[in-house]
């Protein structure tokens, strides 16, 4: 099924995303569940920021609202960690999954309207084992088949799909086997799609390299950008160069603060930050269309992001920059 253009989310900008690209670079958002725990929300829970879709969904939109501000110009639902099975171990059902699938697309939509200039929504489709959530994203081989990995994925698919976002995120996405798996399951989607990658050392999480992992999306109208995220700064560089040469498509890249995460003693983030919003620069030099932040990258370095990226993207003519309201 092809969803409407917004779908039953809300209205949908007055641009598409591709004519967005064409003008040059689109800032992203930062980490949602960064600007979540700045908000007082408890993470420490299997779903991650998935669970709020229960509980608090107004903080979810407050969270948006916050990047929206910031100057983002493309929202990330909470969806990441968002699946029929993990939401199953809630005892809750697939229609009711199905529902808060379609509320993380209607929320993020709600403060994109609020901010009264063009914002895309981007559907969240984080990889198999953010599901597991036993950190096994960011070393893939989960031990199953590309055929496996495509019918776990495509069911959450569709449902963002039927809920109309402007575009879906594969993000975060450890090997290149899991990549094939999610391009497979985006076929007649009718949505076009970012493919990112997390890496460390030049290679994929998984240890493949980035020239077969870009590869992949060569010949693909579906997919508007490849590149990387939640990875150290010092990584993306690089990986933006080649993910240009490789696959002559824009490319994505938003990196992780820099900070590195433990899990031994205590699990929690050590180190200082090494992002910086002047490297931005550089990154739109060697193809990088669409810029932001992930873990830790707030919307204070979103904001410094918009500085260097500069006044793209000016609103839609006949609208005024509102102030906004209280997002990833």
């Amino acid at each position: 099924m092809r969803p409407t253009p917004a779908g039953p989310s809300g209205s949908a900008p007055a641009r598409s995303f591709g004519q967005a690209l064409e003008a040059g670079p689109v800032l992203l958002d930062g980490g949602l569940a960064h600007q979540l725990e700045a908000q007082g929300c408890d993470l420490s829970d299997a779903l991650w920021s998935a669970r709020l879709l229960i509980d608090a969904p107004g903080r979810i939109e407050a969270a948006h609202a916050a990047y929206a501000r910031a100057g983002a110009r493309v929202l990330t639902t909470a969806g990441y960690q968002a699946t029929f099975e993990g939401f199953a171990r809630r005892g809750i059902g697939r229609a009711e999954a199905a529902g808060l699938f379609a509320r993380s697309v209607r929320l993020a939509r709600r403060a994109a309207r609020a901010a009264e200039r063009d914002i895309w929504v981007a559907g969240s489709v984080g990889p198999y084992g953010a599901m597991l959530a036993d950190g096994s994203e960011y070393r893939g081989r989960y031990g199953r088949s590309v055929r496996e990995l495509e019918r776990f994925h495509r069911p959450r698919i569709e449902a963002l799909a039927a809920a109309g976002p402007d575009l879906l995120a594969l993000e975060t996405v450890p090997d290149t086997e899991e990549a094939e798996a999610l391009l497979r399951a985006v076929e007649g989607c009718g949505l076009p799609v970012w493919l990112s990658y997390s890496v460390a050392g030049g290679r994929t999480r998984a240890g493949q390299s980035l020239e077969a992992a870009f590869g992949l999306v060569r010949g693909r109208d579906d997919v508007l950008a490849v590149g990387v995220n939640c990875c150290d700064p010092a990584e993306a560089g690089r990986a933006v160069e080649v993910a240009a040469e490789v696959s002559g498509k824009p490319v994505v890249v938003y990196p992780n603060s820099g900070e590195r995460w433990e899990e031994a003693g205590g699990r929690g983030w050590t180190g200082a930050p090494t992002f910086s919003a002047d490297a931005a620069g550089a990154w739109a030099d060697a193809g990088a269309r669409l810029i932001g932040g992930c873990c830790r990258v707030g919307p204070k370095t979103i904001a410094e992001l918009a500085g260097v990226l500069g006044g793209v993207h000016p609103p839609v003519a006949g609208r005024e920059p509102g102030a906004g309201r209280s997002r990833r």
